[in-house]
């Protein structure tokens, strides 16, 4: 699946690229690991599918519109939100932004954050309710307080004095019917007991999912997208609705700082889509970024958080009938060099990542930890 950029930006992208990439070792006193800086890159952006599948009526998509900025001299992180910002807008993108399935209460709830590699800046917002472009928000955050994340009403209020439009329902025709369908299966009423409840809402939103009512990506939401720039800069940005009909404030992984996303701008990024809770239970995209500064492989380095994820998942509700995580984690890793690699727990469900260099923007296989489905 390869999608075609505007020809002048991939001009531009390949004289770039046509340069030497020369990588000069460093140093660094008391520590043993070299770190690389380069002195010129080969740009590139990966991301999940969402970043391929995505064009909000446009021309171009979400990777496709950060390279094409990046190799036009735009700062990074710029260049990725306003890529992101594509399937944020998309009403056909069911897991991000405005359309993004809501949580038990009907109500959009949207988390995100950003980290920008050169400037060592990073911010976030989470349980955002109103604005279809939480990224934005996780910006604005980055460059005008002093904090790295905003939750709830203090999140929107935020927004609104920032300027943005704050809407009362981000719900479109689709998320709101799914939202109903998933209602009237789980109780008529809405009362159960709250255990059973969270476990009939899981196991009932994944039967909506089997029967095709949803894919996979919109259940579990989310769009993560790094990148890095002709000069060596990394940025990284995750945006997400959040698990589907998720306990209203309900926050996942994607708006924490080194559990779905993590960017050291002297070393690389990491991000991912999937289970949030495991993420965040072993900070995933910071364990993959301290594995990239021992100079570990983009590949080798998000199957160790596989791995680290599979060890730490122990709860008899969480395993298969093989004694294996009954869920997908995903992960799209970058280093200073331009190395990339996307990883994922079990081949099953979305199993390619998006990838967009000088070459255009295509699919490629992640690599999985397991045989198998997560259900199997």
């Amino acid at each position: 699946m390869t999608a075609t950029l505007d020809r002048r930006g991939f001009v531009r992208a390949a004289a770039a690229a046509a340069a030497a990439t020369t990588i000069a070792p460093r140093t660094v006193v008391g520590q043993a690991p070299t770190v690389y800086t380069p002195r010129s890159v080969r740009p590139v952006v990966i991301s999940d599918l969402s970043g391929l599948r995505y064009t909000n009526g446009g021309p171009l998509n979400a990777v496709e519109k950060a390279f094409s900025l990046i190799v036009d001299g735009a700062d990074v992180l710029d260049a990725l939100i306003a890529g992101v910002n594509i399937p944020e807008l998309d009403p056909e993108e069911s897991g991000v932004g405005y359309g993004g399935l809501p949580n038990a209460d009907g109500v959009v709830q949207l988390d995100a954050c950003c980290m920008h590699g050169p400037k060592k800046w990073a911010g976030g917002v989470a349980a955002l309710e109103g604005v279809r472009t939480p990224s934005l928000v996780a910006k604005a955050v980055m460059e005008h307080t002093d904090h790295h994340l905003l939750v709830g009403k203090g999140a929107q209020d935020f927004a609104r004095s920032m300027g943005f439009t704050i809407e009362d329902d981000l719900n479109t025709d689709r998320s709101r019917a799914l939202w109903l369908e998933w209602r009237r299966r789980i109780d008529p009423d809405h009362f159960l007991d709250p255990k059973e409840r969270a476990r009939r809402g899981l196991e009932l939103g994944l039967e909506m999912l089997r029967e095709g009512l949803m894919s996979e990506a919109s259940f579990w939401g989310t769009i993560n997208c790094d990148a890095i720039g002709p000069t060596g800069d990394i940025c990284g940005v995750t945006t997400t609705s959040g698990l589907s009909w998720k306990i209203p404030g309900r926050t996942g992984d994607s708006p924490i700082l080194g559990a779905g996303l993590y960017v050291d701008g002297e070393v690389g990024a990491a991000g991912s889509t999937g289970r949030g809770e495991a993420n965040l239970f072993n900070l995933s995209s910071f364990l993959i970024v301290e594995q990239l500064r021992r100079g570990v492989h983009p590949k080798d380095a998000g199957m160790e958080a596989l791995m680290r994820i599979r060890a730490n998942t122990v709860e008899q509700r969480l395993l298969n009938d093989r004694g294996l995580p009954k869920f997908n984690v995903r992960f799209f890793v970058l280093n200073k060099r331009g190395e990339y690699a996307g990883v994922s727990m079990y081949a099953a469900g979305e199993t390619e990542y998006a990838v967009c260099t000088e070459n255009g923007a295509d699919a490629q296989p992640l690599e999985p930890l397991l045989q198998g489905a997560p259900a199997e």
